[in-house]
C-alpha cells in the first residue's frame, strides 16, 4: 500500500497556533506530513528560514511523522519530487477559499497526471481568527504575541 505522503506548505513567519492545529488534526489522515517552508519573493519575512525552521523543529520534535523541509519554486513541483500524494491547505474563511480555489485549479493544470489532490481542512473555530500577519503585527507592536504561537515560538 501506498504511503499517503501530504505537503503543508506556507511560509509560517511564525508558525501560529492555527497552523499547528491543522498539522495535529492532519496526522490521523496522512502516514508523513511535510511541514514546507515555502520563499514567496512577493513576500517581505520577518523571520529568518532557519529560525521558523528551527521553531517547527521545536514545535514537533515529539512528532516522528512530521518532517520539515524548505523549497522555492512551485509547491507542486516539491510535491513531485517529495513523492507527496496530496497537498494540505487549511482555509480560515471565505477569503482564503477563493484564493486557495484558483491555486487547487492552477495546480491542477500544472499536475498534468493527476498524481497530487489537494485536501482542504477547515481551522478550528477557535483559532480560525488567527494569521501569521496578525501575529507580526503583534510582535512589530510590543503586544503579547505568545497568546498565538506554540510554546517553542520565543523571540
Amino acid at each position: 500500500m501506498k504511503k499517503k505522503i501530504a505537503v503543508f506548505p506556507g511560509s509560517f513567519d511564525p508558525i501560529t497556533l492555527g497552523h499547528y492545529d491543522i498539522i495535529l488534526r492532519s496526522l490521523k489522515l496522512f502516514d508523513k506530513i511535510i511541514v514546507a517552508i515555502g520563499n514567496n519573493y512577493k513576500k517581505k519575512y520577518m523571520f529568518s528560514i532557519k529560525k521558523r525552521k528551527e521553531w517547527i523543529k521545536k514545535t514537533f520534535i515529539d512528532f516522528s511523522q512530521i518532517e520539515i523541509d524548505f523549497f522555492q519554486g512551485l509547491t507542486i513541483s516539491f510535491c513531485k519530487k517529495k513523492n507527496a500524494n496530496f497537498l494540505l491547505r487549511g482555509l480560515r474563511n471565505q477569503l482564503d477559499f477563493e484564493f486557495e480555489k484558483n491555486i487547487y485549479y492552477v495546480n491542477n493544470k500544472l499536475d498534468k497526471n493527476n498524481f497530487i489532490e489537494t485536501i482542504f481542512i477547515f481551522s478550528s473555530y477557535e483559532k480560525s481568527y488567527i494569521s501569521s500577519c496578525i501575529v507580526r503585527d503583534i510582535i512589530k507592536n510590543g503586544g503579547d504575541y505568545t497568546l498565538f504561537v506554540p510554546h517553542s515560538v520565543r523571540i
